[in-house]
């Protein structure tokens, strides 16, 4: 298995445990969790190999994932009673899985030859887009447009700093390990320390 489908694998099996806690709190029937959890899954994923023309999409070529997200809905059908707060589980499970997905997205770009715009993109689109669906989805506010919270951010630094091991010829593993840390770590820093980007405040027009 190469580092590339490993990620795929790790990011895969983590997102479909959070939308199968979503689905928990959305208290849907076992169908709805397997549901939940293959789109949050593979949701990023689909988009990004859509976008960079890879054919077929990962999941197509390789079901085993959509069977690895389905065992853990199943997992979590039964299991999530457990938890004392699933959304806090919800929020670094997903953190988790963000570091993981942006290293994979962007090591497939980097697998096949795009410039640091698309890397960047791809990156950000693999960790972004299935939380999202899967928020839309089940009627969840979006983590990912949390107001002022490092979620698109800490998937764009992540990219970024891989762009920039890999300028310094660092070799793939770590460049895509210092993705994952910078991710984790920017995502974690505003779980936990508040870290936040300025927003928007409204002022009344200039007469």
């Amino acid at each position: 298995m190469t580092l590339v489908s490993l990620l795929d694998h790790a990011s895969v099996l983590v997102f479909a445990l959070t939308g199968a806690l979503v689905a928990s709190r959305s208290q849907l029937d076992l169908v709805g969790f397997i549901f939940i959890a293959a789109l949050t899954a593979v949701g990023g994923g689909t988009v990004r190999d859509l976008i960079l023309g890879r054919d077929p999409v990962f999941w197509v070529a390789a079901p085993q994932f959509v069977l690895l997200a389905a065992a853990a809905a199943v997992a979590v059908f039964f299991t999530a009673h457990l938890l004392e707060s699933r959304y806090r589980a919800i929020l670094w499970l997903d953190a988790c899985a963000l570091a993981v997905a942006v290293p994979a997205g962007v090591g497939v770009a980097m697998t096949l030859g795009h410039g640091p715009v698309i890397v960047v993109i791809a990156g950000v689109v693999t960790g972004t887009l299935g939380g999202l669906m899967r928020d839309v989805v089940c009627n969840e506010v979006p983590l990912v447009l949390k107001q002022g919270e490092l979620y698109l951010s800490a998937a764009f630094g992540g990219a970024v700093a891989a762009l920039a091991f890999v300028a310094l010829g660092a070799p793939g593993l770590p460049a895509l390990l210092a993705c994952g840390v910078v991710t984790f770590g920017l995502r974690a820093g505003s779980l936990g320390f508040g870290w936040r980007l300025p927003v928007y405040r409204a002022r009344p027009p200039r007469k």
